[in-house]
């Protein structure tokens, strides 16, 4: 066990699986020598050679076309969309042929891929380079769609979705590349499709997920300040999503407030709060809420803070969950 970043901890996964496994390749934009433009392939090439890791031209279409024929041929593409906007030229990949391909051919075929993806903002980046295009990708049927808060869910993830049969979209939270935390290398985690309860709270839930896995945190301590008990519940895994652990801590808790960084018309977290009212509404004791970016473009970096939930928002929305009400029962 060593203390790494989460980049530190997604270049360990993919040596370890290339090391472990032959027929893994990764490919993509600046990867090969130079390491990504987050180092997150930092030495790999150097290590495993360019047949292993490579560099591909900036056609990211290409990329996951390319991609879709090798898995195809036996072998386990990672390949890397550099920032989260870039991947858009390859979504009629990914819609029309990488989520389909099994069911169009009654499973004969399968595509053990992963499309890794820097998403979301926090780093001063400008438009095109912070989006959080989530929604879109789980919208898809099809295709698993996971995201870690942490540097050890970062090294896990990264290697089971490797080892899936079923393609991956790898969605990377760029604002936590240089997290740090002590990493076990030994895979004993939470299943790839699993939710965790990261802190645990009697008053409230935070439903979070990739970059507002910390701020959540950090608003559960602030909270305390306040009177609340707050339990912490980071997704992981966006599609399938994993109502049992959501569920069983919005049924103690009573009251939730999802919170993401995207958009919050039509956003993930919408499906959230369907899916969360659906099954505790009889034990909701206020309407499930939402803390989300706005609905607008990506803001210039300047006024990025504008955009991205912090701890007084998702406080100020903790606030409005009715609190002097009594739970509502059934039949009275």
């Amino acid at each position: 066990m060593t203390e790494i970043s989460m980049a530190q901890a997604l270049n360990a996964a993919l040596r370890d699986a290339v090391k472990d496994d032959d027929r893994v390749l990764i490919f993509g934009e600046d990867v090969g020598p130079l390491g990504g433009v987050f180092r997150v392939t930092d030495g790999i090439t150097a290590d495993f050679g360019e047949e292993r890791c490579f560099d591909t031209p900036l056609a990211e279409s290409g990329i996951v076309g390319f991609a879709v024929g090798m898995a195809m041929g036996g072998f386990r593409p990672v390949v890397e969309m550099q920032f989260d906007a870039f991947a858009y030229p390859a979504f009629e990949q990914i819609t029309s042929h990488v989520a389909k391909l099994r069911n169009r051919t009654r499973g004969a075929l399968s595509l053990p891929m992963v499309i890794r993806i820097p998403y979301a903002g926090g780093i001063g980046g400008v438009e095109h380079h912070c989006d959080s295009s989530e929604a879109y990708y789980t919208h898809t049927p099809g295709l698993r769609v996971v995201t870690p808060g942490t540097p050890q869910d970062a090294y896990d993830l990264l290697r089971d979705a490797i080892d899936s049969p079923d393609p991956v979209v790898f969605l990377e939270p760029k604002c936590r590349y240089w997290s740090k935390e002590t990493v076990s290398f030994t895979r004993e985690g939470a299943a790839m499709d699993r939710a965790v309860v990261r802190r645990e709270g009697k008053d409230v839930t935070l439903i979070a997920y990739g970059p507002m896995v910390a701020t959540a945190l950090e608003t559960a301590e602030a909270a305390t300040a306040e009177g609340w008990d707050v339990e912490v519940v980071d997704l992981r895994s966006l599609s399938p999503f994993d109502d049992e652990t959501v569920t069983a801590s919005v049924r103690r808790t009573g009251r939730a407030v999802v919170v993401h960084e995207a958009a919050g018309f039509g956003g993930y977290g919408a499906e959230v709060v369907a899916r969360v009212t659906e099954q505790c509404f009889h034990q909701l004791h206020a309407p499930v809420l939402r803390v989300t970016g706005l609905d607008i473009p990506y803001p210039p970096p300047k006024l990025e803070r504008h955009q991205l939930p912090d701890v007084d928002r998702i406080l100020d929305t903790v606030a409005r969950l009715q609190w002097n009400d009594e739970p509502v029962v059934a039949g009275a």
